[in-house]
């Protein structure tokens, strides 16, 4: 049983599974059949129903409902007045099946409905109204909430986040055929040629010596309302090329330990997407078409769709 001299004499605290170092503060109530973990904390005028787990060094903020079978992780940060939303047909007993990943972040006064799952490391901006599942890594803010950022990765220093933007910075100009290491892993943003033309301009690629593959594939991703995110996986095996051929959108690159992002707004300029490097697209302008070259057939045995697998290999 938890500790006595954590809780304040005004909570409820009916659960053996509430870990004896977590604090619990004023006018909680805490269910019989709840589960929280090692150094956790909850805030005052909390309600936690049964069937709900939270991991260890959890931090709960004043005035948050957490309802029956809602699971959150470990590290996760929720902020004050989170409301995990009903619907309106269902029903008081029913089980939320809401999930909330490792290192999460939920700012004060946003709204999840049920459901959904908050990928690992994403951050909820304030007041934000979450309507589908989210992402790892990703800044979500908005009603209803959309993809703005990503997280920064795990770089050893934060002067190495800082240093790994001024490379993007450095991209050639126009004209000048060359490429800048975004750092996860082999991953570029590359210069292609280009000619400025009265009779119209021309942007020219060659295999392998400018697109280091020979492609088996291409596709064209177009029409992506700009609150979708596409990609999301890495592979195996496969190599890819990026190309904005018209409109502009945001490239995401992620070896597991360093993430990097370039925005594609311009028909010669590419990013290299290796094997074992996760990709991820977003704020795709409305007119935006995506040409993407790949080194493979399709083969849905290469993809890494899930970014826990995915670190486990990279």
């Amino acid at each position: 049983m938890i500790d006595r001299l954590l809780v304040h004499p005004t909570a409820e605290v009916h659960s053996d599974g509430v870990d004896k170092s977590t604090e619990v503060s004023q006018f909680c109530v805490i269910f019989d059949g709840a589960k929280i973990g090692a150094g956790s904390s909850v805030g005052s005028h909390c309600v936690i129903e049964k069937n709900v787990t939270i991991g260890e060094r959890v931090k709960v903020n004043s005035g948050v409902q957490i309802w029956n079978g809602i699971s959150i992780a470990n590290d996760v940060f929720i902020g004050p007045n989170v409301t995990f939303a009903k619907d309106s047909h269902m029903e008081s007993n029913q089980v939320f099946n809401t999930v909330i990943e490792d290192g999460a972040s939920i700012a004060g006064g946003a709204t999840l409905m049920p459901g959904i799952t908050i990928g690992k490391g994403a951050s909820i901006a304030a007041g934000a109204v979450v309507t589908k599942s989210v992402p790892a890594n990703t800044i979500v803010e908005g009603n209803p909430a959309r993809v703005v950022g990503y997280v920064n990765g795990a770089a050893e220093t934060e002067s190495d986040k800082i240093e790994n933007v001024v490379k993007l910075n450095s991209v050639p100009l126009r004209g000048d055929q060359a490429s800048v290491s975004l750092g996860a892993s082999g991953a570029l943003v590359k210069r292609l040629k280009f000619v400025d033309d009265l009779r119209g301009n021309l942007s020219v690629g060659e295999f392998p010596s400018d697109i280091p593959f020979n492609p088996k594939r291409y596709f064209l991703v177009f029409d992506v309302p700009n609150q979708e995110v596409r990609g999301s996986h890495a592979h195996k095996e496969c190599e890819q090329f990026l190309v904005c051929i018209k409109g502009s959108v945001n490239v995401i690159v992620d070896d597991g330990n360093l993430r990097s992002e370039v925005v594609l707004d311009s028909p010669d300029l590419g990013v290299y997407i290796p094997p074992l490097v996760w990709g991820t697209q977003y704020g795709y302008s409305e007119d935006a078409v995506l040409l993407v070259f790949a080194s493979h057939t399709y083969d849905d045995l290469d993809y890494i769709r899930d970014y826990d697998e995915f670190q486990s290999i990279a």
